[in-house]
């Protein structure tokens, strides 16, 4: 390992909401039994002040940094958490938890429903980017944390770190939304409901109670092959791709003759390995709920100490820049200390995972001035 990453790391569980104090959903459901996975980096200190929660992503989980005993694969945003980075474990007591409805060690539709022992699948309840927050603040409250220095994310992290700040603005001094927005647009609902239309249509999805039976696995693979597509821009698969053939001669058949259709598929058929298609669903599902545009945004208060700092990328097509733009009027109007970066990056919306050296030397200033 490098003297600045994470050595072995472990993942931890913490149940709550059980029967009858379930947990209370948006949709007006309730929910119980509720475990969430987590995982912990750096150590808390005496003040329980310096707590960093990190959320991640639609198809992340609670292992963000370090690696596995049984697994060397490090965690998805290990170069940004460590001694010495980004979020300095030195300095910080780092926490990522599985959001719920999730299928990396939390509740949600493959998990075992207690009323009828098998799996909810659809029985699952449809839940909302506030309802992860709500879970999350479960897990706060049990480590004893009062005030989070920062709660940070991009893409559907970034919309939890709003939903944070929005739904608990005593419980968090500072926010780092990166390549996110306060509600989805009409293009990328659309993208997520072909994505859903792709596995509802796979035979194998079965109305969704397919786990006695094993996964949709073509229509997994094609969601998520629309999905990479969506996070690279034109320039970045030029660069890596462009017409580039995977042999020397066209094949005239209907296989991968080009390396795009190659990867895609590579990337697609990788991921039904370790992602439930109905957590797809549901996760999808959630992102086009939210909406804290306008007065939905941190209601009833005119002015907030809560400091942000708001990342985009100029290539970001899936985010545009411009939704990161809303982010921060709507900020201006709340009279919040904003800080606002869109960067050059030809990654697209990918470049929120790539483009370290920049996020870094953003954040480490950031934090630095956070009073805590």
């Amino acid at each position: 390992m490098k003297n600045n990453s994470l050595d072995i790391v472990h993942t931890q569980y913490l149940t709550f909401a059980e029967p009858p104090d379930m947990l209370q959903l948006k949709s007006g459901r309730r929910i119980g039994p509720v475990t969430l996975a987590y995982e912990t980096y750096g150590k808390l200190n005496p003040a329980k002040s310096n707590a960093i929660l990190v959320c991640h992503a639609l198809s992340g989980d609670a292992h963000a940094a370090g690696i596995h005993k049984d697994d060397k694969t490090p965690g998805w945003w290990d170069d940004m958490i460590g001694p010495g980075k980004a979020l300095d474990t030195r300095l910080y007591f780092v926490i990522c938890s599985n959001v719920i409805g999730g299928c990396k060690g939390s509740t949600g539709p493959s998990s075992i429903n207690p009323e009828t022992s098998k799996p909810y699948a659809l029985d699952f309840p449809l839940i909302t980017i506030a309802d992860m927050v709500e879970a999350e603040r479960h897990l706060i409250d049990h480590l004893g944390i009062e005030k989070l220095l920062c709660v940070i994310g991009g893409s559907m992290g970034g919309m939890q770190a709003l939903q944070w700040t929005s739904a608990y603005p005593g419980r968090v001094l500072s926010a780092i939304p990166i390549a996110t927005a306060l509600k989805h647009s009409p293009q990328q609902i659309a993208f997520n409901e072909v994505i859903r239309q792709s596995i509802m249509a796979d035979p194998a999805w079965r109305k969704g109670y397919y786990y006695e039976h094993g996964q949709p696995e073509n229509g997994l693979a094609v969601a998520r092959m629309i999905g990479h597509i969506t996070f690279m821009s034109d320039q970045s698969m030029e660069e890596k791709f462009s017409r580039k053939l995977k042999n020397d001669n066209l094949s005239f058949q209907f296989v991968d003759d080009f390396e795009v259709e190659g990867y895609l598929r590579y990337r697609g058929y990788n991921f039904v390995k370790r992602f439930d298609a109905n957590s797809y669903l549901y996760i999808t599902k959630a992102m086009d709920y939210l909406d804290l545009s306008g007065e939905n945004f941190i209601p009833d208060i005119k002015k907030t100490t809560i400091r942000f700092l708001v990342i985009s990328f100029k290539s970001d097509w899936l985010y545009p820049s411009h939704q990161s733009q809303e982010i921060v009027r709507l900020l201006k109007r709340k009279h919040a200390y904003t800080t606002y970066f869109d960067l050059i990056s030809t990654y697209g919306h990918d470049a929120f995972l790539i483009e370290i050296d920049d996020e870094t030397r953003l954040i480490k200033n950031f934090l630095a001035n956070i009073e805590h």
